[in-house]
């Protein structure tokens, strides 16, 4: 990894974990909770500010970043309770405070791909153009082709098409990919089966899906480039879920797993391609961002969507859990990620060494 990368590389970090906690920060100050401090990296702390009332901390390892609130669990008549603790809140207030957060990487990651877009060639569409030599496709598929979904997977975005065609595993006698296709076709719904796509082999000796056509191009204007940045935005997150479910079942393993280091080597890889230009940088911190966002609303302890879940029960049952539960849930939830973390990053570092990216 080069000086530049490393350096681009902590700032996109810095960035999406900042606008992260910016995002509880401010939803907390607009309810009124009272923040004890706003950290931006993990470890010992290297700068403090001290503020009206809250600390503002850079911490040595850019790594994470939190908002520390203020916690009452004192119930008894004696004790003075503060309004303004965390827990104190009406429980809205406090859902809103935890969505904030992810809510916050999901618009990073929308207002990055509509940048990408204003200063890119071309935006494309999902409407067939023309095949390319050699096409199979298009004994089926026709030139005007307006594609609607693949294997039953609705097509909001050129990205949904390359995504779906490159994560099949159908095949007919000749050894060729087949699909589904749903098209639009002079205004009429089409369902077409066994659509198939000549499969290549790569020289790894994996196989892949041969693209044999073009799309057309969508006019550049703001209707469009929000339109569409909206569709992208949708088709990553939707990506990003269907992968995190595909770990689940076993279909991808640790090994295929990225942490900073991974995250750094693909930047790197980027910016030092000869055919390098900054829409590739911003397509991968959309990606990033937008992956963060979904990673935290996921009902996995320790992360937001766990807090949202501990508070929707609270919302069902009229009382909160008793703060030991929740503490030990999280404390787990803490541990086990601190673990997949420290296995990323060894798998990261060995793919550095063995040429793995």
């Amino acid at each position: 990894m080069t000086v530049v990368s490393i350096v681009v590389t902590i700032i996109v970090f810095c960035v999406i974990i900042l606008l992260h906690e910016f995002g509880h920060f401010i939803a907390a100050k607009a309810c009124g909770i009272y923040v004890k401090e706003f950290a931006l990296g993990m470890g010992p702390a290297i700068f403090r500010k001290k503020g009206k009332e809250t600390e503002y901390v850079i911490r040595a390892f850019p790594v994470g970043g939190f908002c520390s609130f203020e916690d009452d669990f004192d119930d008894s008549l004696s004790a003075p309770s503060n309004p303004r603790a965390f827990n104190r809140r009406p429980v809205w207030q406090r859902m809103i405070v935890v969505i904030a957060g992810p809510l916050m990487n999901l618009i990073l990651g929308f207002i990055v791909v509509v940048s990408a877009l204003c200063i890119s060639e071309a935006m494309a569409s999902t409407t067939i153009a023309e095949f390319r030599e050699q096409s199979v496709s298009s004994d089926t598929l026709m030139v005007n082709d307006e594609i609607l979904s693949i294997d039953g997977l609705p097509i909001y975005s050129a990205t949904d098409i390359s995504y779906k065609l490159q994560n099949s595993d159908r095949k007919n006698a000749e050894g060729n990919l087949i699909y589904d296709i749903v098209v639009k076709r002079n205004g009429e719904k089409i369902t077409l089966k066994d659509v198939e796509f000549m499969t290549l082999t790569n020289s790894d000796g994996s196989t892949g899906v041969y693209f044999d056509f073009y799309v057309y191009r969508l006019e550049k204007n703001f209707v469009n480039i929000i339109t569409q940045g909206f569709k992208e935005s949708l088709s990553t997150a939707r990506i990003i879920i269907l992968s995190f479910l595909d770990m689940i079942t076993g279909k991808y393993g640790l090994n295929d797993l990225s942490g900073p280091i991974g995250v750094g080597s693909v930047i790197t890889e980027t910016v030092s391609n000869p055919q390098f230009s900054i829409t590739d940088l911003l397509s991968i911190i959309s990606l990033i961002s937008i992956n963060v966002g979904i990673f935290n609303l996921i009902p996995i302890p320790a992360l937001d969507g766990c807090r949202l879940i501990f508070l929707l029960i609270e919302l069902i049952i009229r009382k909160p859990l008793k703060p030991q539960v929740e503490g030990a849930v999280n404390l787990v939830g803490m541990a086990v990620l601190m673990l997949l973390m420290v296995v990323v990053t060894f798998n990261d570092i060995t793919k550095l060494f063995t040429g793995g990216f």
